[in-house]
């Protein structure tokens, strides 16, 4: 019988990682990612990631405070590929009520929540990541990764009936997430002085929304093992709910720094379709997930990607002498991404003129 640190990737994401806390087990070797040179690393700091308050994009408000916050909003986006989303119009008492129903998940029993098992290469339902390609290793998190939208794609069969509410609770959620991006993509295009449907133009009306619930548990060897490896995303760009324990991290200039948690905040983070469409004008960051030894850790991130098949490219009103095309039209980036992710590599080279 083979021993536990040389299991292979496809018995470990069986098992699961809670599964493996519980039991009282240390991370195998296909986890560890960091060596103890790297490990024995200066803490990272807190970032200073602007936060923008969304309402002040309304029409209501003086025009002199929202064109401020709309140079502010692009200011974000050209340095960091983030901000923090305040005034979004989503009450904090049902924020708190879906990280409930996201703890309660988590907590139930694992033949429970297997109930709602995707297959090792499928990414939809609960689980981890498929097997990784030669050399890479697995995240120490367990996940719940859903459709939501457009809702004649949800796979209903991978929505947990535990918690009861669990199903109302996503439902109201994916429709606060539609008000919010479309919110957030034409207070993108203002700011720029475009068009302000223009980005919408390009997801299409079919716009996918999909949301991931992450589950962090503690961790033995939070110095060598990592919750989510460093990437950047595949979206057009992605919200992201934290909790209030601290673990995600942005990449700025060759630092890594700590996203605050703050408390009702949304964090907006670009994706590489959104560096496609503003030209490189907004970055999509790299960003990466640590572990923790005695917290454990949830958040809810969700995806908003272009509908299926629609094709993208640079905003024609970015494009100029002094900034030339950099992009070419690309369809189904994201598939492309996950090719390159697999692999542990960025695709954006891959659309690059």
């Amino acid at each position: 019988m083979a021993s536990p640190s040389i299991l292979p990737a496809d018995v470990l994401l069986s098992r699961r990682v809670q599964e493996m806390v519980i039991n009282g087990e240390g991370p195998e070797s296909l986890y560890i990612c960091r060596d103890e040179k790297e490990a024995q690393d200066v803490p990272s700091p807190l970032a200073p990631i602007p936060i923008i308050d969304l309402s002040l994009f309304s029409s209501s408000t003086l025009s002199t405070k929202r064109e401020e916050e709309l140079q502010k909003l692009k200011s974000a986006l050209c340095s960091w590929g983030c901000f923090q989303a305040i005034g979004h119009g989503i009450p904090s008492s049902f924020l708190d009520e879906i990280r409930q129903v996201t703890t309660e998940y988590f907590e139930q029993p694992v033949e429970e929540k297997k109930k709602y098992s995707k297959g090792v290469e499928d990414v939809e339902g609960y689980g981890g990541d498929p097997t990784p390609e030669e050399g890479q290793f697995l995240d120490w998190q367990d996940r719940l990764f859903l459709t939501a939208y457009p809702e004649d794609l949800r796979d209903t069969k991978f929505w947990p009936e535990s918690p009861k509410s669990f199903r109302k609770v996503l439902d109201y959620y994916t429709t606060k997430m539609r008000t919010v991006t479309e919110l957030v993509s034409k207070s993108m295009a203002k700011s720029l002085q475009l068009e302000e449907n223009c980005f919408l133009n390009q997801f299409g009306e079919r716009a996918a929304l999909q949301v991931r619930f992450n589950y962090y548990p503690c961790c033995q060897k939070p110095e060598i093992v990592l919750g989510l490896k460093p990437h950047a995303d595949g979206t057009g760009y992605t919200i992201i709910l934290q909790d209030d324990v601290e673990g995600l991290q942005v990449l700025k200039e060759e630092h890594w720094l700590i996203v605050p948690t703050i408390p009702n905040a949304l964090l907006v983070l670009m994706g590489d379709q959104m560096e496609i469409m503003t030209n490189r004008m907004f970055k999509s960051p790299v960003h990466r997930v640590v572990t923790n030894k005695e917290k454990e850790r949830t958040s809810i991130a969700v995806f908003y990607t272009p509908e299926k098949h629609k094709e993208i490219g640079p905003e024609e009103g970015l494009v100029n002498e002094e900034r030339p095309r950099l992009f070419k039209k690309v369809k189904d980036y994201d598939i492309t991404h996950w090719e390159y992710y697999q692999r542990g590599m960025r695709a954006l080279h891959t659309a690059e003129i």
